[in-house]
């Protein structure tokens, strides 16, 4: 079986997870952000070292000449590790001094404007490395000469990288420290989160199994309430089901104490007795008093039948079905019976009518209402089973009837008003099951003539 994970780790995961992303980002745009401070803080400086070189250009003899002093170069050297390169060229371009092939600005670099210089910076490449270059003109206005002449000073981009990679690295340590902190933290947060549910679940294995208590809601956060107020529902409902089945044991134990105590002391009557006739008589009173019980055990597993359709229903295996269809079969089956005890049974139903539900159920249901019109009804009488539109079926007969004060009590399970009459107080009980797993509506009428009408409404199906 997998085993579930943690829900701390998960929570740790998920953040490390989403902390780790935010510092690739941050390092990421740590390092743009250094890299263009870097460009900023040296641009000042290369513009310095053309600017200076271009202080030492001067005419001699109608032509260009260009003094380049040795501090133009070092200015560098106090915080550069790279190589400086430059050059100058006339206003012909062509080079007076310098390296050669030094690169000139691409086509349509746009002047600098953080300086009032007509100077150009741009990214190149020279002799293998990136260089970081600076473009400036300086005007020449002599009378047998004018024009610009352009110097040009190149820089490594090693320092520039360093400082930008510095600046990440920081960033990405700080960010580092803070997730940590951060994750550590979340680590106690959700710990002193979880403490309640620890409380919780050593409160419900301290339990004993019979203890069905509901669960305190002051000693968990308001979060944890709906969960709570969740086992709290459904411990009462395991409780209720629990009294409900030890009083069904309870009354079942003493439904069948008494017939059997009275099948036991007829046998020992019966074997005390020499006479034949005695014991054909004792055996035809046990042969029925064991057809009672035979009754009244099918109706108990009838019950438990009730609670496992009840449970199918619940989740989702109701068929489509036809109750006329269901009431015809049930009808024939149930017509040897009536006319052995002299009734005349009657099926009303023309037309399908749809319904979603258990079959096995249902015909427990008609045959349950049947019979129990069929015990009650005297010969010559008449049982009508009645389906109509929506989803409606009635069982109407000509016995005596149910006083509307006790109509209530008929669905207690044991019940019988009529002592007289064979029987064992199941038949309506599970009848009033059958109906609740189907979310149907069970009531009980006067007939029309005489006697009961049993109607039930049941949600009609697509």
């Amino acid at each position: 079986m997998h085993k579930p994970s943690s829900l701390r780790w998960r929570l740790l995961l998920n953040l490390a997870l989403l902390l780790v992303v935010l510092m690739l980002a941050s390092g990421l745009s740590a390092y743009w952000n250094g890299r263009e401070a870097a460009d900023t803080a040296y641009d000042r400086t290369l513009l310095a070292s053309a600017r200076t070189i271009a202080a030492g250009v001067s005419q001699r003899d109608g032509t260009l000449s260009a003094d380049v002093p040795y501090v133009a170069l070092d200015t560098f050297a106090y915080d550069s590790a790279g190589r400086i390169f430059y050059l100058v060229n006339d206003i012909h371009q062509k080079l007076i001094s310098g390296y050669e092939n030094l690169p000139a600005p691409p086509p349509g670099t746009p002047r600098t404007d953080d300086y009032p210089a007509l100077a150009r910076f741009y990214d190149a490449q020279y002799r293998g490395q990136n260089v970081r270059v600076v473009s400036l003109l300086k005007p020449v206005s002599e009378p047998n000469m004018n024009g610009m002449a352009e110097i040009r000073v190149a820089e490594t981009d090693e320092a520039r990288v360093a400082m930008a990679r510095s600046l990440a690295a920081d960033t990405l340590l700080r960010l580092g420290m803070l997730s940590i902190g951060a994750l550590m933290l979340v680590w106690f947060a959700v710990s002193a989160a979880l403490r309640p549910l620890e409380r919780l679940r050593n409160a419900v294995e301290e339990r004993q199994p019979d203890d069905l208590r509901a669960l305190p809601l002051v000693e968990v956060q308001r979060e944890l309430w709906p969960l709570v107020r969740a086992l709290n529902h459904f411990t009462e409902r395991l409780r209720g089901q629990f009294e409900r089945q030890a009083q069904f044991i309870a009354d079942a134990a003493h439904e069948l104490r008494t017939p059997l105590a009275a099948l036991k002391a007829r046998l020992e009557l019966g074997l005390r007795s020499s006479e034949p006739h005695t014991w054909r008589e004792t055996l035809e009173m046990t042969a029925q008093g064991t057809d009672r019980l035979t009754h009244l055990a099918n109706q108990l597993l009838s019950l438990a039948r009730v609670e496992n359709g009840a449970r199918a229903i619940a989740e989702g295996g109701a068929q489509l079905l036809d109750l006329s269809q269901l009431a015809r079969e049930l009808g024939m089956a149930m017509a040897p019976l009536a006319h052995k005890r002299g009734i005349a049974l009657a099926l009303e139903a023309d037309e399908p009518v749809w319904l979603r539900g258990e079959p096995t159920l249902l015909n427990e249901l008609l045959s349950n209402l049947v019979d129990n019109a069929l015990a009650h009804t005297p010969a010559g009488g008449n049982v009508i089973l009645r389906v109509t539109a929506p989803a409606v079926l009635e069982v109407e007969d000509d016995g005596p009837g149910i006083p509307a004060e006790e109509r209530n009590r008929v669905f207690e399970r044991f019940y019988r008003r009529n002592q007289q009459v064979a029987g064992s107080g199941l038949g309506l009980a599970i009848v009033g099951e059958i109906c609740r797993a189907h979310l149907a509506v069970i009531t009980l009428h006067d007939g029309e003539q005489r006697g009961l009408k049993v109607r039930v409404s049941f949600i009609a199906g697509e």
